[in-house]
């Protein structure tokens, strides 16, 4: 691997019993880049992103993270899993805690850091996402905007690599999911290296530098944002092109 990749997918195949939900599927994701993968529903976007942050496990391919190969056993891929940053539709946060205690649970245990230095990195981190007062309060009490904030902040205080989101927006309120993408484009801006599912495509156009064409299980297509709004290759990607823009 050069220096510059940091995510090589190789040859992904997956089934779920007889069902095959993703076929040779194959991506490298440069450091600092943004890839936004789009496509129909059921077209496997989301179980591929779980691949690759090994939440689900995949029958045949390879996936590598900044030189290390992701195989299901061994101390180093369980380490370097850990600095994969992965945010979901719903947000997954504990309800039984805090903001803060979220943010720190997995830095003290998994990074073995001491209360205060994860606190003092939650509370910056807090900060940086305009949700500076809300260390104390528990996930009910904050909208679903603020809680996917909350979510994408306790991926990073593991310090990830890179980050996976999982159609990050589509559980939210239209008038929540402004400030979600806001926190993201600034992301990708600092250079962050991110994978994000997402039907948003007015945040794809500014934030990615290349689009993935997902259908049937398939990636169809990859090409830059530009090309990829203006020309797609496929007919297929034309077609969801239109349907989605219309909207």
């Amino acid at each position: 691997m050069t220096k510059t990749e940091m995510i090589k997918v190789d040859k992904l195949s997956k089934s779920f019993g007889q069902l095959q939900v993703l076929k040779d599927c194959s991506l490298t994701v440069r450091q600092g880049e943004v890839v936004v993968i789009c496509g129909p529903s059921g077209s496997g976007k989301s179980t591929f992103v779980k691949c690759i942050n090994g939440i689900e496990e995949f029958q045949d391919g390879q996936v590598t993270i900044d030189g290390v190969s992701l195989g299901f056993r061994g101390r180093e891929a369980a380490k370097m899993r850990a600095r994969i940053g992965m945010v979901f539709q719903h947000f997954e946060l504990y309800p039984h805690l805090t903001v803060l205690e979220n943010i720190c649970l997995a830095p003290i245990h998994v990074l073995k850091r001491t209360r205060d230095e994860a606190e003092a990195r939650a509370r910056k981190l807090l900060n940086r996402v305009g949700l500076a007062d809300k260390e104390s309060v528990y996930p009910a009490q904050l909208s679903g905007g603020q809680q996917q904030r909350i979510a994408i902040v306790r991926a990073l205080a593991m310090d990830p690599v890179a980050m996976l989101f999982d159609e990050p927006t589509s559980a939210l309120d239209p008038e929540m999911i402004g400030e979600v993408l806001a926190v993201m484009l600034e992301l990708a801006r600092e250079g962050m290296t991110m994978i994000v599912v997402t039907h948003e495509m007015g945040f794809a156009k500014a934030a990615a530098d290349r689009m993935v064409f997902m259908d049937k299980g398939s990636i169809i297509e990859i090409g830059e944002t530009k090309r990829f709004f203006e020309a797609p290759n496929s007919e297929r990607a034309r077609l969801f092109l239109s349907r989605i823009l219309a909207h």
